[in-house]
């Protein structure tokens, strides 16, 4: 993929809260760095996979659970050699019960993407889940309130393991560059203050050219890209709310309007306005 322009791929469309996909195959294909405009949880069965997040490698055991949050960069890498089964929810940001989406800002909050689930709460998963897609392909009566009902269950397992598990991540999970990690996590708490090279360069102490080329070699795309891509992905977060634009744009770090919607129109595909 080529990121020398502004805009990262997005992929998939959601209308419904959720949905969820069960998925076992064997095929070779290599991943774009891609984002969605809805939350995403994957739950690894087994195979072969290194999943890519906002620049750590974690390195995924059977049952783990990676919660991947709207506008998240990322890419799975799969080793073709064994089949790769999993289940995959993409779920609505603005769910009409917002607590059950805390989880994703708790990973968000931490850096951190995964759930190392206990046994009994695999155990739980092993029913629930093939519970939930059999009421996706049933049209009983009352599937669509149990089908709700359990996708409710389901998320809180999930927001109670993120809410009792430690701010430390277990390293042993992932793998990173730990001044790239450092650089991201900066980046993405201060998207409304100067970022330029430079200043990132001697707020880190690094040459320039060294971090330039680290980030790149370390995440697959440009400093500039990424920061423009946030910023966009906050703009129009801002602009949902009902914020204006031209202050959605400043709160998101441009200071040039004309750059702003040339930014925005080249990665969303059309003016920003309030819908």
């Amino acid at each position: 993929m080529d990121y020398s322009q502004y805009n990262l791929e997005k992929t998939g469309y959601l209308k419904e809260d959720f949905r969820l996909f069960h998925i076992n195959d064997q095929t070779k294909k290599d991943f774009s760095y891609h984002y969605h405009d809805f939350h995403k949880i994957i739950v690894f069965i087994s195979g072969k996979v290194t999943y890519h997040i906002e620049g750590k490698a974690y390195h995924l055991k059977p049952r783990d659970i990676l919660l991947v949050s709207q506008g998240a960069i990322h890419k799975p890498e799969i080793d073709p050699s064994v089949p790769y089964e999993r289940y995959i929810f993409w779920i609505r940001d603005d769910l009409s019960c917002q607590e059950l989406n805390t989880c994703f800002q708790k990973a968000n909050d931490r850096s951190f993407n995964l759930v190392r689930a206990d046994s009994a709460l695999q155990e739980r998963l092993k029913d629930l889940l093939p519970e939930i897609e059999q009421t996706l392909q049933n049209k009983h009566f009352g599937d669509t309130v149990l089908r709700n009902a359990l996708f409710t269950q389901f998320m809180i397992y999930i927001n109670r393991i993120f809410l009792r598990t430690s701010s430390s991540p277990d390293k042993k999970t992932y793998s990173s560059d730990t001044q790239v990690e450092q650089l991201l996590k900066y980046i993405n708490r201060n998207l409304s203050e100067n970022l330029s090279i430079d200043q990132l360069a001697n707020r880190f102490f690094f040459s320039k050219y060294h971090m330039m080329r680290k980030f790149k070699n370390e995440t697959g795309y440009t400093i500039h890209n990424y920061i423009t891509s946030k910023r966009l992905l906050m703009a129009r977060s801002l602009i949902s709310q009902g914020i204006p634009v031209m202050k959605a744009a400043l709160a998101s770090g441009f200071r040039d309007y004309t750059t702003f919607v040339r930014a925005y129109k080249k990665q969303f595909g059309k003016a920003p306005s309030y819908e």
